[in-house]
């Protein structure tokens, strides 16, 4: 039987046998490709529990997610300040429990990354929000909730900083950098912040 491109353009046998498996070896590089190739999606690493670099996570994750986007933001070591909304002592060990004690309890004793002095900075800081009609970190957080955002608890934080699931607002996702990767890899912008 005659390939399709002997019979059209009455090429040697073995020339278009090497030009159709050359083809066949393009489309599936092609198949390759696309399945690689980037979603619109935006995933962002929360490290820091400064409240203007929260803010400023939340922000990019919020508009992103209005604009259409799928967006997952993983919160580790500092991060994980954001997403509290107690503190528990009891039962931890005694660098857990002085973790506790030294870290924010929920996200209104978030400091600001420059100028703090002893909270002065961050009160200042959400007193101008207010002021110039800025919405408030948690207001941008249920934004973020509305719009569909994935908040992410990294577990292998959690574990070394001791901080309980019942130390967490609700509704939030727990995973390893596994799960980060896994939207990161598929993602067009992926952001540490």
């Amino acid at each position: 039987m005659e390939s399709s491109i002997q019979t059209k353009a009455g090429v040697d046998p073995a020339q278009a046998q090497a030009l159709e498996e050359k083809i066949r070896d393009v489309e599936k590089r092609l198949r390759d490709l696309e399945e690689r190739a980037p979603e619109d999606r935006v995933s962002l690493v929360v490290f820091s529990g400064d409240l203007d670099r929260v803010l400023a996570a939340f922000v990019i994750a919020t508009g992103a997610a209005a604009m259409g986007q799928q967006v997952s933001m993983f919160f580790t070591f500092w991060g994980l300040g954001v997403l509290r909304k107690g503190r528990q002592v009891s039962g931890k060990t005694l660098f857990q429990k002085m973790m506790a004690l030294m870290s924010p309890r929920s996200s209104q004793g978030l400091p600001v990354s420059k100028m703090n002095y002893f909270g002065v900075g961050a009160k200042m800081l959400r007193s101008m929000m207010k002021e110039k009609n800025v919405s408030s970190l948690e207001d941008m957080i249920s934004l973020a909730r509305d719009l569909g955002v994935r908040m992410i608890a990294c577990e292998m934080s959690r574990d070394v900083m001791g901080i309980r699931e019942s130390e967490l607002v609700g509704g939030l996702e727990c995973g390893g950098v596994a799960t980060f990767l896994a939207d990161s890899l598929k993602s067009r912008t992926s952001l540490f912040i």
